[in-house]
């Protein structure tokens, strides 16, 4: 009889797009493209609300996996679980197979938005962490979660005060400085005229927050100047 783990790697080849797998494999460069199958989003976000509704959730004990959608997957189904306790459990049993970007930065419980003093001191530990997407996973949360009415000035502070030679941490450091400066414009632009960051993730920050719709004319040009040379 086939068990659920060979099932749902059977399904999940199924929902293959070869020419979607030639495009992604160049977008995670870490990745050894023979772990990659090649899934839409979408196609993998409804088929685990399928999985989710026909008992899938035993999908959720098997750890390690060697496709990079079956991580994608496992992270999907978490995002559906209801239940706070449940769901930030799974994420930090989760958190240490996470080895690139695109799993890291699609994955998001929605209860955690609901429940924002007790994810925020996860994300203080998990900033912490000796792990590249660890740290990048509490990063990108405070981007999603708490640059709007969860904002507090001490999360800034915080995050300017991690030092990395990892690429994928300063990108995600970059990135929410960058939105900082969209959402929260006053409290975070002391971080750049004070140089408060490391030249690169200073300079990307602000490339970033340029390429930005939502700051004004005016605030692009004069954050421009503000580049490190």
């Amino acid at each position: 009889m086939e068990n659920l783990e060979a099932r749902v790697r059977r399904e999940l080849f199924a929902l293959q797009d070869e020419k979607y797998r030639e495009f992604h494999k160049k977008l995670v460069p870490n990745i050894d493209e023979e772990r990659i199958i090649g899934i839409r989003v979408p196609a993998l976000r409804n088929y685990a609300k399928t999985l989710a509704k026909q008992g899938g959730e035993a999908y959720l004990d098997i750890l390690p996996h060697h496709y990079m959608e079956e991580n994608n997957l496992h992270a999907f189904l978490i995002c559906g679980i209801r239940d706070f306790d449940e769901a930030m459990r799974r994420t930090e049993e989760f958190l240490p197979y996470i080895d690139n970007w695109a799993t890291c930065d699609s994955f998001m419980p929605k209860v955690f938005k609901k429940h924002p003093d007790a994810v925020y001191e996860k994300v203080k530990e998990w900033l912490k962490s000796d792990r590249i997407y660890t740290v990048r996973y509490g990063l990108v949360t405070l981007l999603n979660n708490f640059l709007d009415d969860e904002f507090r000035p001490e999360m800034l502070e915080l995050s300017a005060g991690i030092r990395s030679d990892e690429y994928y941490i300063n990108m995600a450091l970059a990135w929410y400085f960058s939105i900082a400066l969209v959402k929260q414009y006053d409290a975070a632009l002391p971080y750049i005229t004070e140089h408060r960051l490391e030249k690169w993730t200073h300079n990307k920050a602000i490339q970033k927050a340029i390429e930005s719709y939502r700051i004004s004319p005016e605030r692009k040009e004069y954050l421009r100047g503000l580049k490190l040379k």
